[in-house]
């Protein structure tokens, strides 16, 4: 995008173009703009594992602006992800630590919401952030626990049965699934993660109950997002994933500490690293303890940044 434009969609949203922060001026950038190396240079700076092809895809499938100071460095960046014409999801947001606190965050995020406007948002709030997205009308549901490390197989067979390998003809009845778990339709979204992804479905009464999907991520894969109605199915579409990473970094991001999934991933080596907490403005949250066999959720994010 040129600077031209920039300039226009600033004045369109009445935010400036530029921000003096510690005595030097910080200006922002269209985020499609911006080298991928200097995008990860960013989440190496915060701790964030994102390779530069988890941006290039973050890129693709959304929107987003950074800020840049005066020798064009990448101090922080903020993006978002619609999902048909009312609903998206907010991520990527970090900062650089030297500028925690000053204000650059809250100025990034006004600008999404300003070119997203007229939608409802989720994200994951990191602690840091919580405030910011208060004030901003955000409001907290559940925490997101992070689970991730060396993968270890399993001998117990899944109690719900073997799932099969998905193919590109289940891509419809996964996009369905998710539609009903996730609350909203991001048929996008799910075809480029199907696109990358390694699936397993299990199936009950010719249709699909359950799916896990599977791809590169950070520092190895990600499992998500895994939809299922009961914990039983939800570990027999895991399991496969699992056995397959054996001794492998192995990530999985899910809402729920308690009951057999959670038992499961413990045992499978996905201890928790970290959490999040979900919120929403406009958007409640699918309660996942109202799980069951007719009514899945979300057992397993896509990331924290997509939901």
């Amino acid at each position: 995008m040129s600077e031209r434009g920039l300039e226009d969609r600033s004045a369109d949203s009445a935010l400036p173009a530029s921000l003096t922060v510690d005595a030097f001026d910080v200006r922002m950038a269209d985020i499609a703009d911006i080298d991928l190396e200097r995008l990860q240079a960013l989440s190496i700076s915060v701790g964030w594992p994102h390779r530069a092809e988890d941006w290039q895809f973050a890129r693709e499938v959304g929107h987003g602006f950074v800020a840049l100071d005066e020798i064009d460095r990448v101090l922080a960046s903020a993006m978002w992800f619609p999902h048909g014409d009312d609903f998206a999801t907010i991520g990527m947001v970090m900062t650089s630590p030297r500028l925690q606190s000053l204000g650059v965050g809250e100025w990034l995020m006004k600008r999404v919401l300003s070119a997203s406007a007229g939608r409802t948002y989720r994200l994951s709030a990191t602690r840091a952030a919580l405030a910011l997205y208060r004030s901003l009308g955000f409001i907290g549901h559940r925490t997101v626990f992070q689970c991730q490390g060396e993968a270890r197989r399993s001998d117990r067979p899944a109690p719900a049965g073997p799932a099969r390998r998905l193919e590109a003809s289940d891509l419809g009845a996964v996009t369905a699934l998710d539609t009903r778990a996730f609350g909203t339709a991001r048929d996008g979204l799910i075809a480029r993660l199907f696109e990358q992804s390694v699936g397993y479905g299990l199936e009950r009464d010719g249709a699909l109950a359950a799916f896990a999907l599977c791809r590169p991520f950070g520092r190895g894969h990600v499992v998500g997002p895994v939809v299922a109605g009961t914990d039983e199915d939800a570990v027999a579409v895991v399991s496969p994933h699992v056995d397959g990473h054996d001794g492998g970094f192995l990530r999985l991001d899910t809402h729920l500490d308690e009951g057999i999934f959670p038992l499961f991933l413990a045992r499978s080596g996905l201890r928790i690293h970290d959490t999040v907490l979900t919120m929403s403005r406009g958007a409640p949250l699918t309660d996942p303890a109202t799980r069951g066999p007719h009514r899945p959720v979300t057992y397993a994010l896509a990331t924290q940044a997509l939901g």
